[in-house]
């Protein structure tokens, strides 16, 4: 099967300021129509059925979820969705998170994870690879993409919370622009799925604080919408 990704930016929606305009999230304080044209929209654009498309409700956790087919309301309390039904598309939203999307192509297992800080240093990432090795996944044959996030030249934490992360997430501590000290959690994922026989890593180098097609939840205060990371497995006979 051919493993589909799509990385959507806030440009061509229906959402008003500050959410301007494309934003899929629906917790965020944005008119809830434009919400749902917003996603009517992705759906249309990726070519899937509307109710093919799973969300999340994301709670910066380490759970991952196994969906076997549509799910009519986001997956609750949950930040990694798991599936081998081919064209069930997994989304995850982010706004300065890192989306990491998996797929192996030979089983057609896809994995959608919402890894912020929290998630990532707690291992939801992890999850995301046990429950699809449950699903028929090999790791060997899995590939990722590691989405647009807050890079490490621009996020800046206290001394004491880049020590426990870099605790358990090894390879994020870094320094930012400034000198100061500083948070790549892109990178810190990298070293993890390299960790775990993950040979093919692809990384979107873009930082959603310094890309203004992007959402940043840091840049605008707090007030802003999401941009959508799906994956999903092509079936044979829609190539």
């Amino acid at each position: 099967m051919r493993i589909r990704r799509v990385i959507t930016t806030r440009e061509g929606g229906a959402s008003r300021p500050p959410f301007d305009s494309f934003n899929l999230g629906g917790r965020v304080g944005d008119d809830p129509a434009a919400v749902a044209a917003n996603q009517r929209k992705l759906a249309e654009g990726i070519g899937l059925a509307e109710d093919r498309l799973v969300w999340m409700e994301q709670i910066h956790g380490r759970n991952a979820a196994v969906v076997d087919g549509p799910v009519p309301e986001p997956v609750e309390a949950t930040d990694a969705l798991v599936t081998a039904e081919p064209g069930l598309a997994l989304v995850a939203l982010t706004a300065d998170c890192v989306p990491v999307l998996l797929g192996d192509p030979e089983s057609g297992v896809v994995a959608a994870v919402h890894a912020g800080r929290v998630g990532a240093r707690v291992g939801v990432v992890v999850s995301a690879l046990k429950a699809m090795r449950e699903a028929g996944a090999r790791l060997d044959r899995i590939e990722a993409l590691l989405g647009p996030a807050a890079c490490g030249e621009c996020y800046e934490v206290p001394p004491e919370m880049q020590a426990d992360v870099e605790l358990h997430l090894p390879g994020s501590a870094c320094k930012t622009s400034k000198g100061t000290t500083g948070l790549d959690i892109r990178a810190g994922l990298w070293e993890q799925l390299a960790a775990a026989g993950i040979a093919r890593i692809g990384v979107d180098p873009r930082c959603t604080m310094e890309s203004r097609e992007l959402y940043s939840h840091r840049r605008d205060g707090g007030r802003t919408g999401r941009f959508a990371a799906v994956v999903w497995a092509e079936p044979e006979d829609q190539r």
